[in-house]
C-alpha cells in the first residue's frame, strides 16, 4: 500500500511538471538580415522541431543569402531549444513570434506591408496559424506542412504546441492507440492514427482561408514524420472550396521529409510571381 501511494504521488508529481508553465514563455531569438536598398520585402524564417534559430546556422546560409540577393530582407527567428528560450516546443505564445516580426519591420530599409513567413513541418504549423490570425502577413510558404495544431513535443505530449490571448490553441490529441506507435520511433504511424479523429481535427483545423496572400505548400510523397502530402492536399482543397482570392499552389516533392528543402527555387518563383509585387 505505501509503495503504490508513493509511485502515484511521484506520477502525479510528474504530471505536474511536465503540464507546469514552460520556462522563459514568451521569448524569442532573432536575427535580421538585410540586402541592399530601400523598401525590402521581409521574409520571415522559422525552424521546425530541431529547435535553435536553424535560420541562422551555415547550412542555410547560401538559401539566405539567395533572399537577399532578389531583394528581400530576411528575418531568422527560434522559438525553443536555446539559451533563455523555452527549452521544449510546449505552449509557445504567438503572439511573441509576431511581435518580433512587427518590430524588425520597422527598420526603415523594410516594406512592413510585404510580410511572407516560411516554415518547415512544425515551423509549417506555426507560420500558417500566426498568418491565419494576423492580416499584416502576406503570404505563406508551409514545407510539409500540417493542417490542424499538433500536441506539444514533450514526454506526455498532453499541451498545445502554441498559445493564444492566454489560451492553448486546440489541438488534436494522440490517442492511446497511437502511442505505441510513437514509442517505437514511427511518427508517421502515430499521426495517422491521430488523424483517425474528425472531430478533433476539426477543432484544430488551422482556418487557412483566413490568410491575406498567397500560400505555397511543398510536401513529400514518402514522408517518414506526417503526411505532409494528405494534409497539403486536404488544405488545397478547402481553399479552393471557399474561392480563396489569392495564389495557392501545391508542389510534390518525390523523397522523404527533407527532400523539399532542396526546391527552394520553386519557393522563390513562387514569391516573385505571387508575393513580391503585391501590396
Amino acid at each position: 500500500m505505501k509503495f503504490l501511494f508513493f509511485s502515484t504521488c511521484v506520477a502525479l508529481l510528474l504530471c505536474f511538471a511536465c503540464n507546469s508553465t514552460p520556462d522563459h514563455q514568451g521569448k524569442v531569438n532573432t536575427q535580421l538580415y538585410l540586402g541592399d536598398g530601400p523598401n525590402q520585402p521581409l521574409i520571415v524564417g522559422l525552424g521546425g522541431s530541431e529547435g535553435g534559430n536553424a535560420w541562422t546556422s551555415d547550412r542555410w546560409e547560401t538559401t539566405r543569402n539567395k533572399f537577399l540577393e532578389k531583394g528581400y530582407a530576411f528575418l531568422a527567428v527560434g522559438y525553443f531549444g536555446m539559451d533563455g528560450l523555452p527549452s521544449q516546443l510546449d505552449r509557445i505564445p504567438v503572439e511573441a513570434v509576431h511581435d518580433a516580426m512587427v518590430e524588425a519591420a520597422k527598420n526603415p530599409n523594410i516594406d512592413s506591408h510585404r510580410i511572407a513567413i516560411i516554415g518547415g513541418s512544425k515551423g509549417a504549423e506555426l507560420a500558417l496559424l500566426l498568418a491565419s490570425l494576423y492580416p499584416d502577413i502576406n503570404g505563406v510558404v508551409g514545407i510539409v506542412p500540417g493542417y490542424a495544431v499538433f500536441p506539444a513535443l514533450t514526454l506526455n505530449a498532453t499541451t498545445s504546441s502554441w498559445t493564444y490571448a492566454g489560451k492553448e490553441v486546440p489541438f488534436v490529441p494522440m490517442p492511446w492507440a497511437a502511442v505505441p506507435s510513437a514509442m517505437k520511433g514511427d511518427l508517421r504511424g502515430a499521426f495517422d492514427i491521430m488523424i483517425e479523429d474528425k472531430e478533433a481535427v476539426s477543432r484544430a483545423r488551422i482556418k487557412i482561408e483566413n490568410i491575406h496572400g498567397p500560400i505555397l505548400f511543398l510536401s513529400a510523397t514518402r514522408d517518414e514524420m506526417w503526411p505532409s502530402r494528405e494534409m497539403a492536399d486536404a488544405m488545397m482543397k478547402q481553399l479552393d472550396a471557399v474561392k480563396f482570392p489569392y495564389a495557392h499552389k501545391h508542389i510534390v516533392v518525390e523523397g522523404g521529409h527533407t527532400k523539399p528543402q532542396e526546391r527552394f527555387d520553386s519557393v522563390l518563383v513562387f514569391l516573385e510571381r505571387n508575393f513580391r509585387n503585391t501590396k
